[in-house]
């Protein structure tokens, strides 16, 4: 199969093929959580171990992320995403069969495992296989499965669960994962790198492997444990230093498991720094409004999803207008004005109280989430186009392991800043006395909210500045690419 070929004829089922697991692999994590409340009834567990079934499936997406570009170059992106797609299939069957509470985070974990060597594969093929003008629609497209599953998960997770029980979230993964599969095999072509002769890096993929394991479950667990708990400090000096290793041992290895040189690239670099901040704002409102409509406002799980679904499929209906818009207007004006709608609404929500109306919420966030969809494919392609095509797998590997990481460490970051304000504000209500009454808990945790509305808010301006240094640094990009006849789309 030529370029030709591979970039045009084929692009529909190329996408096809992505979007198939990329939409199985988010679905996934976004469907369980309103089945809780059955988990621990049918296992008799306790809330703690059941959260596990979450924090599992993230920690082990985010610590198999720097190895997807060695063994994409190695097996080739086909097959790796072939075997990704197995095991995650095979391990959706198996979680139907858990006899414990157990063995079902057990199984769950391994399907994280493969879950997160889906997500950079899928966006490393689109650089490998699809050509470079029509990388943005791609990448919008790939954005959208991202956005459709965390749209309709807990909506699907709840009906789900109501009426099959807690199995058929797993059972569903099953005829997606095999139509995956199938795609996959026939339609993703075929292609490795010319450096087969590469060895393993054992004890790199060690030391990454043990680095992220630390780092994730430190901030996951942080605010649960304490922030100076032996446990969580143990876990953060030990992850600490195992991925200083890791690094420098990549810089100057001839053959690196996770090439870090993509960092040389300057605008991959600004790019991934935005994308951090936008992962940031992101998981804030992602995180905070369902706390406030259940335990502030006692609205139920359905309800909560019913004021999310506008945004999110806001987000998803824009995702492919913005990658039809990427080659007209550049990136920079896209990041830019989404930011902008990204600090404007996370602004009105840090005023949030008690009596806040559903609409009033819905609409907030909805805007939030048109922002996030202006912004997040154009910084992702704006950084991931900059790279080489040979090194697009690392580049992909790097960017998934750092947002996954910096997800991890926003929630736990603000749950710890919920819970110390919510109680400073209580505290001040009551005078520093007695518990008080359920509404003056209500109304601090309300304010709590609103501090770390703000918080948000402050982090989403930082990235401002920085859009500006991408702009200079694309357009000197594309300079260089235009004197060296490359065809480009003009970027703004």
């Amino acid at each position: 199969m030529n370029k030709h070929t591979a970039g045009i004829s084929s692009f529909w089922p190329i996408i096809l093929a992505v979007f198939f697991g990329n939409f199985m692999s988010i679905l996934s994590s976004t469907t369980i959580n309103v089945a809780f409340p059955v988990f621990m009834k049918d296992f008799h567990a306790e809330v703690s171990s059941v959260q596990w079934m979450i924090t599992g499936y993230l920690m082990a997406t985010g610590v198999v992320a720097p190895i997807v570009g060695y063994f994409g170059d190695k097996w080739s992106y086909k097959y790796f995403y072939v075997f990704a797609l197995t095991g995650f299939t095979l391990f959706s069957g198996l979680s139907t069969l858990a006899w414990s509470m157990h063995s079902l985070i057990a199984f769950r974990i391994m399907q994280g495992v493969f879950g997160g060597m889906i997500i950079p594969t899928t966006m490393a093929m689109i650089y490998q296989f699809i050509e470079k003008d029509r990388q943005a629609f791609a990448m919008s497209l790939w954005s959208l499965s991202s956005m459709l599953a965390p749209a309709f998960g807990p909506t699907l997770g709840g009906w789900l669960t109501g009426y099959f029980g807690w199995r058929s979230l797993f059972i569903i993964n099953l005829p997606i994962g095999i139509a995956a599969i199938a795609v996959a095999l026939k339609f993703l072509p075929y292609s490795r790198q010319s450096s087969l002769s590469k060895t393993f890096d054992l004890p790199g993929f060690i030391t990454v492997i043990l680095s992220s394991a630390c780092i994730i479950l430190a901030f996951s667990e942080g605010n649960s444990w304490g922030w100076t708990s032996l446990g969580t400090i143990s876990l953060l000096v030990v992850g600490a230093a195992l991925l200083t290793y890791f690094i420098r041992r990549e810089l100057f290895l001839k053959e690196p498991l996770l090439n870090l040189k993509v960092f040389r690239q300057k605008r991959f670099t600004y790019s991934l720094i935005i994308n951090c901040t936008i992962t940031i704002s992101l998981y804030s409102g992602s995180f905070l409004i369902p706390i406030f409509m259940q335990d502030i406002q006692q609205s139920t799980p359905l309800l909560t999803a019913l004021v999310l679904l506008p945004g999110s499929l806001a987000m998803a209906f824009m995702s492919p207008v913005v990658g039809k818009l990427y080659p007209r207007v550049g990136p920079f004006r896209l990041i830019l004005g989404g930011i902008l709608l990204l600090v404007l609404s996370t602004w009105e929500l840090s005023h949030l109280t008690p009596a806040a109306t559903h609409i009033y919420v819905a609409a907030w966030m909805t805007l939030r989430y048109v922002g996030i969809a202006l912004a997040f494919m154009p910084v992702t392609n704006a950084g991931m186009s900059a790279i080489p095509k040979e090194y697009s797998g690392h580049a992909s590997s790097v960017t998934n392991w750092v947002r996954q990481a910096t997800g991890a460490l926003a929630i736990a970051i603000f749950s710890s800043l919920l819970a110390a304000r919510s109680a400073t504000h209580l505290k001040a209500l009551t005078g520093g006395g007695a518990a008080g009454s359920s509404l003056l808990k209500a109304q601090g945790m309300a304010m709590g909210v609103q501090d770390v509305f703000l918080v948000a808010t402050w982090i989403g301006v930082v990235a401002i500045p920085l859009t500006f240094l991408l702009k200079t640094r694309k357009s000197a990009a594309a300079a260089v690419s235009k004197s060296a006849g490359v065809k480009r789309e003009a970027n703004g």
